[in-house]
């Protein structure tokens, strides 16, 4: 998909632990702000209020 299966080694290694440390910053920046948006609507529902 990215190209990183041509890579030998040491840099197959690097491109991959980049690629996921890159979706787990995207994961935490995109959950973060979904709770931001909607995190006091849902806590309000769960309580009934």
């Amino acid at each position: 998909m990215f190209g990183i299966e041509s890579l030998s080694g040491n840099a197959h290694a690097a491109a991959l632990v980049g690629l996921v440390l890159l979706e787990a910053i995207a994961l935490y920046v995109g959950y973060g702000a979904l709770e931001r948006a909607l995190g006091t609507y849902v806590i309000d529902l769960v309580r009934g209020e």
